[in-house]
Formats: C-alpha cells, structure tokens, sequence
C-alpha cells in the first residue's frame, strides 16, 4: 500500500478557486504546488510555489520538473488557471484570442501533456481535473461567451478523450463546469443580473467548487466527468 504523502499540483493558484484549492489539499493532508505567474513564498514547508506563465511554451515541462524535484511525485493536477472575455464575438482582437487561447488550451496543453507524463512514471496513476464553463453545452444569449465556448469546450471535449485514453492506466480525467462563482472576478452583483443566470437565484462561491472538486479527487469510479457546478443552469431556464 502507498503510504507516502500525496502531491497536488494547482494551477491559477494565487487567488480565488485555486488559492481556496491550495487549502482544501492541504486538509486532505496533500502537499501542494501553488502554479501562477505571481505568487508568493508560502509559510507551509508542504506548499511549493512555482512560478510561471503557463501559456508559455515549455512551462508545463518546468512547472512538473520543479515538483518532481522536490516532492517526487505528482497524483493530482487541477487547471485552475483561465481567462474569460466577455465581448460580441466581432469584437474579438487578436490580442484577445491569443490570450484567452494561451492560458484556457495551451496552458491546459502544456501542464496536463507532464503532469500526466510524471503520474504514468509510478504505479497508482492520478487524477486531472480542469475548470470550465456551463457555458459550453448551455449557452446563454444574455453573456457573449464565444470565446470561453471555443477554448473551454477544447477542455470539455479533451476530459473525455483523456479518460478514456488512460482509463486502464489508473489515470483519471475530469472538469468542471461552472456558473458564475462569486470572485475577484465578479465580487458582488448589486443588481442581482449575475445571481438571475441561474435557476437557483444565486452566485456560486467558491467552496461550491471547492466541495466539487474534492467530491471528483474522493472518487476513484468516476472519470470522463462534466461536473456541472452551476445553479442549475445546465438543467434549464
């Protein structure tokens, strides 16, 4: 039986869903490897924070080398990291799409291609699982989402082919889906238009996400999974 301590790897990990993520692992007894472009030196000697640009090319093969070197292994990775750019689809800049695609596809490319890699060097596997949006199978005429739709849905699309193409390699492949989750992003809604999205007449918060993803890592039955953490949305208007 292993009984060496697990090791999570966070992306998008200095604040919001990803900070609160750094936590939840720590309770669950993880060490953790906090991943953002900024992000400062943790107190907890079992929380190792890397920084990096993962829209980069080659940060993915960094991010994992620095966690292997000093944890030895890597079970979980979680790509926490995203952008969302609301405008009507004409209005799209370049800059915009290199952006929004850097981070949400190449920056899921780049760390899922060698954190899976250093999970298939141990027997036991472990377990990817990527935020996305409900906005990819529920879309809403009241948000432009074209492009969370395009790089988001590349995710969506991406779970599904990764668990089943390392379902009998012990590798689990998950995301969820998320409605609008109280944030830095959108830190209130005076008006209540974000909470009237969904069904339940609500934001999210981020240990709705917190309690989803954990539900996922607790799992071992589950793979290829859409986990749908919206308010109901994805249920219907």
């Amino acid at each position: 039986m292993d009984t060496a301590q697990k090791v999570a790897v966070v992306t998008g990990a200095s604040r919001g869903i990803g900070a609160a993520l750094v936590t939840a692992y720590r309770g669950l007894g993880y060490a953790v490897a906090a991943v953002a472009r900024s992000v400062g030196a943790p107190d907890d000697p079992a929380v190792l924070a890397v920084p990096a640009d993962v829209s980069e090319p080659g940060a993915g093969a960094r991010v994992v080398s620095a966690v292997m070197e000093r944890f030895g292994r890597i079970d979980t990775l979680v790509n926490g990291a995203g952008i969302f750019v609301a405008k009507p689809f004409t209005e799209y800049t370049d800059e915009d799409f290199d952006a929004v695609v850097g981070v949400n596809l190449r920056g899921f490319f780049e760390i899922t291609r060698s954190g899976v890699a250093a999970m298939l060097t141990r027997e036991g596997g472990g377990h990817v699982v990527s935020v996305s949006t409900t906005l990819v199978s529920n879309a809403d005429a009241r948000v432009n989402a074209g492009m969370a739709a395009l790089t988001k849905g590349g995710l969506d699309a991406a779970t599904r082919s990764l668990a089943i193409e390392y379902a009998t390699r012990g590798v689990r492949v998950n995301s969820v889906a998320l409605g609008v989750i109280r944030s830095s992003m959108h830190p209130s809604d005076p008006g209540g238009a974000l909470a009237g999205l969904h069904p339940v007449r609500r934001m999210g918060e981020v240990e709705d996400v917190v309690r989803a993803v954990l539900y996922l890592e607790q799992a071992p039955f589950v793979t290829g999974e859409i986990s749908h953490v919206d308010g109901g949305q994805s249920a219907g208007h």
